[in-house]
């Protein structure tokens, strides 16, 4: 199927919202049709500066409009689900914001109300388009590392924690909000990462633990009602074997951690920065790569390269027919079984199954 321009919605226009908008102003296929928020001022502003023709107060309101086959959903966490399921009423395709939405129970109405509808449903994991998972995904797939049975996932700051730490807005430390902390709003990414990586494993058995310890300054802490985890930690049994630990820090008192990684029985890869570990004639072996310039042959080389540049270069090439769309629903969805396994791991003190999860669930889904 040729290309043609995808027209789209745009709901909130924050800070997320504006990452979103300007990475479609470079896509050339993608027309920017109309946006949603409830801070006009704002609204209006971006309007402006990317031409986006039309404007809504209400996003309800631009569901309404025919001439929009896909929207993006770029609201706080608590909020992903309600917005999805009214796109998906309306018969629109949905792009949402990471994490899928504030609670698994939540997750599962929008993947099982996508696929009734038969509308495309993406989530945005930029972690799967990034050189190194493209590369570690080609070494896995044609045998590199033999049988794959341990993977490790990891995420750092030093000091990162939205608000309190001196950036963002206290809606993203605020359960009520976003449900979750470091593991929701970093975790999601290198979990997911690991979870496409090995061919999304049936999640079995989890146990996790939370942390909140960490100095803040005293007025930030007050104003921002910190009540969400600024370390998380995991350790997932699969079906098959397959084990994965995780851990994701917000703020801890180191200086970095590893990159994440999988091991095999005949090698391993690390992710940050890239490297592959073997053994050759009985001598150990550890190389790197040149990513950059495979992506550029890649490009050169292979039909519909384009559509891996992004998870939005790849929702739009997806919605034109030329690829198919990326499972990223159902990592995200078992992305959000595995850190709501861990809450109530945390919360029980013992190792939770799925079902233990499946049937803890409860949507933390706000009003609109």
């Amino acid at each position: 199927m040729g290309k043609r321009k995808v027209r789209i919605g745009i709901i909130g226009v924050g800070q997320i919202g504006k990452a979103h908008i300007d990475n479609y102003s470079r896509i050339p296929d993608a027309e920017l049709v109309a946006a949603a928020d409830v801070n006009a001022t704002e609204l209006a502003a971006v309007a402006a500066k990317y031409k986006i023709p039309h404007i809504f107060d209400k996003f309800c309101d631009l569901l309404k409009r025919d001439d929009i086959e896909a929207v993006d959903v770029c609201l706080h966490n608590n909020l992903h689900a309600p917005v999805t399921l009214a796109a998906l009423a309306a018969g629109k395709n949905v792009y949402c914001e990471k994490p899928m939405a504030g609670s698994y129970a939540d997750a599962k109405a929008m993947y099982a109300t996508a696929r009734q509808a038969k509308l495309k449903l993406s989530i945005q994991l930029s972690t799967l388009f990034a050189k190194e998972t493209r590369v570690a995904k080609l070494m896995i797939e044609s045998g590199q590392l033999g049988k794959v049975y341990h993977a490790r996932s990891t995420g750092f700051r030093r000091r990162g924690r939205p608000y309190v730490d001196g950036y963002g807005t206290a809606n993203f430390v605020q359960k009520e909000v976003a449900s979750g902390g470091a593991l929701y709003d970093m975790g999601v990414y290198h979990i997911a990462q690991m979870l496409y990586l090995l061919g999304q494993p049936e999640v079995e058995r989890v146990s996790g633990k939370t942390y909140q310890e960490m100095d803040m300054d005293a007025e930030r802490e007050k104003k921002s009602k910190f009540n969400v985890e600024e370390l998380g930690l995991g350790f997932v049994r699969f079906a098959g074997g397959l084990t994965l630990d995780i851990i994701e820090a917000w703020s801890i008192n180191l200086n970095s951690f590893e990159g994440s990684s999988i091991v095999g029985s005949q090698g391993g890869v690390r992710l940050a920065p890239f490297s592959f570990h073997t053994t050759v004639n009985d001598v150990d072996m550890d190389s790197t790569f040149d990513l950059n310039y495979a992506d550029w042959r890649w490009h050169q080389l292979r039909e519909n390269q384009d559509a891996y540049d992004s998870p939005q270069h790849h929702w739009v090439a997806a919605l034109q027919g030329r690829v198919d769309l990326l499972p990223t629903d159902l990592i995200a969805l078992q992305t959000m079984l595995i850190s709501e396994a861990i809450y109530l791991s945390n919360k029980l003190g013992r190792e939770v199954t799925a079902e233990d999860v499946a049937k803890a669930s409860k949507s933390t889904a706000l009003k609109v």
